[in-house]
């Protein structure tokens, strides 16, 4: 999955935080309800507007931040 087709980066959008594309919901937020074990359906219904690719673009986005290296994001 390449996640650049579903998060983006936008100053104008929620100061610049990693959001999904075309919401406002951040991938920090997608990523807290995960931690806290709630499943994909229950963040689903939580945010009608992600779909569950959404979720799996999240995931791959913190995977690629954990790598410990500087990444660039188009808008």
């Amino acid at each position: 999955m390449d996640w650049r087709n579903n998060i983006s980066i936008d100053p104008a959008v929620c100061h610049g935080k990693a959001c999904i594309k075309g919401t406002r919901v951040m991938v920090s937020v997608v990523l807290d309800n995960l931690a806290a074990g709630l499943t994909y359906d229950e963040i689903l219904q939580s945010y009608p507007s992600l779909r569950r690719e959404d979720i799996s673009a999240a995931v791959a986005y913190a995977a690629e931040l954990a790598r410990e290296r500087v990444i660039t994001v188009p808008s």
